[in-house]
């Protein structure tokens, strides 16, 4: 920890999500997602949250962070994904919120977290532009219900997973490949963002930013082909999520794939925020594509780094080059950048290899701010090891180890070296 300091006010705090850690997939009136159906029965349980959260905020207590981000899931809200809500999936929430605010920690609340209900996407997901408008009629119920408590709003959790792991490739719910075809939904869901942001600032929210997944882009070589390709890689996996909601517009790569129409809706979803939220994990790197490819880039691994153990290379350089190049590229339309989530799966307990990786990424976040970029807060992925989605249970990124069979939570190494440097 020594030499590491952070403005007076930075926020710690630690992410998770609904789907990953809650379990009670089908009590109290919850209804299936997409992604009960995709991994049926896997997050059944999960780290069964939903009736151990006294013991997880007594965790956070215990950690010392002054604020954590969850997702609400949509499904427990509105089981249909429309009408009336759900009273006891609200009382869950509820009860959650209240005690963090009791234990004075921020509630830092996430609207969307991949969890559509299962109903939505069969009449066409964020393929359906109809979607983005039940999707604010859902963030009204929540703003109206917990505005008065939840003091960060975040409407959608990197809607480049949902739009390229989603609906491009098929490695997420709802396993969708339709590679560039799958671009509406990414504007279907700025759409929804815009208009969530407005329909929580009517109901009396405060405080609304984002959460886009960001990765520097790399070319393999020199070749000019290279550059190319990683300039179109760019454009698809963060420009074309951030330029929107900064710039009202798109990156011309991207337009061609876009919907009819699109132009009309970037009023509506360039919106006023309050913190543009990064979600960072690795680099990626960019080739040319091969002769007869769909696409106009190669996706290639970044070589020569030490790797976690869901193979991503750490490379905490890459953060920094992320945040400045973000300053660089939207100036003063950038508004204050929290890291919303940042981690590292690795094995153990005793998972020194894990303080090593937060330590140099705030390392890098450090030397940003140095840099003039205006970054107020951090938050670990994740409190507790949880269902990672299509890799299931193998990788382990909590501070917290959960033996999922006895459901025991164990505070690893890295748990009391963060709560030391969140009291420091």
């Amino acid at each position: 920890m020594e030499n590491l300091a952070f403005p007076s006010g930075f926020l710690w705090g630690v992410s998770t999500s609904a789907f990953q850690i809650e379990g009670a997939t089908s009590e109290d009136g919850r209804g299936p997602s997409v992604w009960d159906t995709f991994a049926p029965g896997r997050a059944d349980v999960a780290c069964d949250h939903y009736h151990r959260w006294p013991e997880d905020v007594a965790l956070l207590t215990e950690l010392g962070v002054g604020a954590y981000r969850f997702s609400f899931a949509w499904p427990r809200i509105q089981p249909t994904g429309s009408g009336a809500p759900n009273a006891a999936g609200l009382a869950f929430y509820d009860r959650l919120i209240d005690a963090l605010c009791e234990a004075d920690i921020a509630p830092v609340a996430t609207v969307y977290h991949w969890d559509t209900p299962q109903p939505l996407e069969d009449d066409g997901g964020w393929l359906n532009r109809e979607k983005a408008y039940r999707f604010a009629e859902y963030a009204s119920v929540l703003g109206e219900r917990f505005a008065d408590r939840v003091r960060m709003w975040i409407p959608l959790n990197e809607p480049m997973v949902t739009t390229m792991f989603g609906y491009a490739i098929g490695e997420y719910a709802p396993g969708r490949t339709l590679l560039l075809d799958a671009l509406p939904t990414a504007h279907h869901q700025h759409l929804a963002h815009g208009l969530a942001v407005q329909a929580l600032r009517a109901a009396g929210a405060s405080n609304i930013g984002t959460a886009n997944h960001h990765c520097p882009v790399w070319p393999t070589s020199n070749a000019e082909a290279d550059h190319d390709a990683a300039r179109r890689l760019d454009a698809l996996l963060n420009r074309a999520f951030s330029d929107p909601v900064l710039l009202g517009g798109y990156p011309a790569e991207i337009e061609p794939h876009l919907p009819a129409g699109y132009a009309d809706d970037l009023v509506n979803i360039a919106q006023p925020l309050d913190f543009y939220g990064v979600n960072y994990y690795e680099p990626q790197g960019a080739a040319a594509p091969g002769e007869g490819s769909p696409l106009p880039f190669e996706l290639r691994p970044i070589e020569g780094f030490p790797r976690t153990t869901n193979d991503s290379p750490i490379v905490p350089a890459a953060l920094h080059e992320l945040l400045v190049g973000l300053r660089d590229r939207y100036g003063e339309r950038l508004p204050p950048v929290y890291l919303t989530e940042n981690g590292a799966s690795f094995d153990g307990v005793h998972d020194q290899e894990r303080i090593d990786f937060l330590d140099a990424h705030l390392r890098s976040v450090a030397a940003a701010i140095t840099a003039g970029v205006e970054v107020r807060g951090y938050f670990v992925w994740s409190l507790l090891d949880n269902f990672e989605w299509s890799k299931g249970y193998a990788p382990r990124f909590g501070l917290v180890h959960v033996d999922y069979e006895t459901q025991r939570r164990t505070p690893k190494d890295s748990f009391h070296w963060y709560r030391k440097l969140v009291r420091a």
